[in-house]
């Protein structure tokens, strides 16, 4: 291969690899799914009209990384059942949340305000194709900015999520949660990260049909309020590293 069709597969390779990151601020949930939907149905679309075209002529479909925190909410997953959530409709309007049945994996899930959630709708052909390779990525970036506040974390064998005390077994807390869907390699949903949450409202339901282990949140771990922008920073920078992204500001 030339020098210049050496230089020219490299741009292609690092445009494939960019991904538009854009903070939503506080939004609606029903509005961020609305939102999450429009982006990976149009990269959908485009890779099935690529499918079409010749190597040359194919469109390179973009990714992004969002980040929200959202009102009052519980979710419930695919493989969910109803009745982990432990409010009737009166509950729910007596908490000011709302609650949605969605199409990403996992069971029932609670988002609320000091809570960083990350949605990666990416094109995983531009990464690699290994599903269970891109949630223990998503993990890891939780696991590593942990690490920058002097809060070991890990896995737990069998359950998704990042945990803590997860290798003593003593008193095992959850402290990020994932639930991800994918389709012709494209993902839609992604992590919850507890900063500030105001963990009685996980009360209110059995988190992701556990419910023999807890829920925490990094303010109690430290003992102190988190800096939200600080920890976005930090998320931002491990995703980066680990995915290989390029990682641009976009509206």
């Amino acid at each position: 291969m030339g020098l210049k069709n050496a230089e020219k597969t490299t741009m292609i390779e690092d445009t494939k690899k960019t991904v538009a990151f854009r903070d939503l601020g506080c939004m609606d949930y029903q509005e961020a799914w609305t939102y999450q939907e429009n982006l990976f149905a149009d990269i959908v679309a485009k890779k099935i009209q690529n499918r079409n075209l010749p190597e040359d002529q194919q469109i390179t479909t973009p990714n992004y990384l969002l980040f929200v925190e959202h009102p009052h909410v519980y979710t419930l997953g695919k493989s969910g059942k109803p009745e982990h959530l432990l409010l009737d409709a009166t509950g729910l309007a007596a908490h000011a949340a709302t609650y949605y049945k969605i199409n990403r994996g996992g069971d029932i899930t609670y988002h609320g305000p000091g809570q960083l959630v990350g949605y990666p709708i990416l094109d995983l052909d531009h990464f690699f194709t290994d599903i269970h390779r891109y949630l223990r990525y998503l993990e890891e970036s939780i696991i590593l900015t942990l690490a920058e506040y002097g809060v070991p974390a890990g896995r737990i064998d069998g359950l998704t999520g990042v945990w803590l005390d997860h290798d003593t077994g003593k008193n095992p807390r959850k402290i990020c949660a994932l639930g991800v869907k994918s389709s012709r390699w494209v993902t839609m949903h992604g992590f919850a990260f507890n900063l500030n949450v105001d963990l009685s409202y996980f009360g209110h339901i059995v988190p992701c049909g556990i419910d023999d282990k807890a829920v925490t949140s990094l303010h109690l771990e430290l003992g102190r309020p988190v800096a939200m922008e600080e920890v976005k920073e930090k998320v931002k920078k491990h995703l980066a590293a680990l995915f290989e992204m390029n990682l641009i500001e976009s509206e």
